[in-house]
């Protein structure tokens, strides 16, 4: 559908309105919506980021925004709510109690799953998986499946032992 205001760009923003009880409807572009006095798309990632760190983080309402901020670039907690963006690398290390519990819930992981380089990723599979047999044994060993958690432990040691070799 084009642009009903200026017959060139896709609508892709469809306004109503009702103005003394006649509902009008417009099919506009972005271009055009952005002209129209007092229209404010409420769907920017930053809008709908900062909802979301609201919404699954209450702890985060509880801490004034100006006393959390990256040592290394400054960047405030609130700066990342209202932009959407980190300042450096540091700001993971900063801000890690208040996002990886949205990061968690919104992926289901705070760990990057995907996928890993052929040639360059053996390593990465192999301490991963190492990573993963030590959960798994203290969650056997928590739940007292003592038997699934000597087989657990006889992997790592034999990954270990692989390791030494020189063949992991």
């Amino acid at each position: 559908m084009i642009c009903e205001n200026c017959g060139k760009n896709e609508a892709n923003v469809h306004l109503t309105q009702i103005i003394n009880g006649q509902k009008q409807e417009l099919n506009i572009c972005e271009n055009c919506a952005r002209d129209i006095e007092g229209f404010q798309s409420p769907f920017s990632f930053q809008n709908i980021l900062s909802g979301i760190m609201d919404y699954m983080s209450p702890a985060v309402q509880t801490v004034k925004s100006y006393e959390v901020s990256c040592k290394n670039c400054g960047t405030s907690y609130n700066d990342f709510k209202k932009t959407g963006f980190l300042g450096c690398s540091e700001c993971y290390e900063s801000f890690t109690p208040y996002i990886n519990t949205v990061i968690k819930r919104v992926q289901g992981n705070t760990l990057h799953a995907g996928k890993i380089p052929q040639k360059l990723g053996k390593g990465i599979i192999e301490r991963r998986k190492f990573t993963n047999l030590k959960e798994d044994l203290k969650k056997a060993i928590a739940n007292e499946e003592f038997e699934k958690a000597a087989q657990i432990r006889d992997e790592i040691k034999s990954y270990k032992e692989g390791e030494e070799g020189g063949e992991a």
